[in-house]
């Protein structure tokens, strides 16, 4: 009789391969078996813990930038309101009118240590001819500004018409003006006035002081060189000109 060929019929596993077979067996069937409620749960609340903290710190990132974008909008309008008075300053005109209580001949210029009128050449519409400015504050809300066209007239009745615009919130004025007693002394004063000196001050120093702590104050100081009248000379030297 025949023995068995092992070729034919394979050999028999040995019984350390049939440990080694049970151990994968028994991996690949915990391995799917998938995760359990716990993890599950757990996965999720890590899951939403991170987008917690994520969106918080975007919301916090966010409003600072806004925070700092309305601070740095609001410090640009500020400068640039600034900016336009100082070029009406510097462009400051002699202007004069026949006075209809004296009869004679002024130069418009009323100044004061919380308000301020002139006459410039500058124009915030960039029209021809001469505007007339008024800079004061307004109770309770900051600096206003009021503009109205300058003809050959006072024009202190169209600025009184005019509407008053909010220049500067919670802003105050301190105004001082240049003025010249002798060649040799130069000195600041709260008040100008044109019908009285017949010329303007050599400057004028504006003090913008913010009523807020956060904001700052603001301070220009504006030469006048057109501060003689043509054709109308200076009171006296000790009126405050004389250059």
């Amino acid at each position: 009789m025949t023995e068995p060929n092992d070729a034919a019929y394979g050999t028999q596993p040995t019984g350390r391969q049939l440990t080694l077979i049970g151990q994968t067996s028994s991996k690949l069937a915990y391995s799917q078996q998938g995760f359990t409620l716990i993890e599950v749960l757990l996965a999720l609340a890590l899951t939403a813990l991170l987008l917690t903290l994520l969106s918080t710190g975007m919301y916090v990132v966010a409003r600072d930038w806004n925070d700092e974008s309305g601070r740095l909008e609001t410090a640009l309008d500020e400068s640039l309101a600034i900016l336009q008075i100082e070029r009406a300053l510097l462009a400051a005109f002699p202007h004069s009118f026949n006075s209809t209580e004296t009869l004679l001949r002024e130069v418009y210029f009323e100044g004061e240590g919380d308000r301020l009128r002139w006459v410039s050449t500058v124009s915030p519409q960039r029209s021809p001819g001469l505007t007339a400015w008024s800079l004061e504050v307004i109770s309770g809300e900051g600096v206003g500004v009021q503009i109205a066209p300058a003809f050959s007239d006072n024009p202190s009745a169209r600025l009184d018409a005019a509407e008053a615009r909010l220049l500067l919130p919670d802003y105050d004025l301190e105004i001082s003006y240049l003025r010249e007693p002798n060649a040799l002394t130069r000195e600041w004063t709260d008040e100008w006035f044109g019908s009285e000196q017949a010329a303007l001050p050599l400057a004028v120093r504006i003090l913008f002081r913010a009523t807020e702590s956060e904001r700052s104050d603001y301070e220009i100081v504006a030469p006048i060189k057109a501060w003689r009248h043509r054709s109308i000379m200076p009171l006296s030297l000790g009126a405050g000109l004389g250059q």
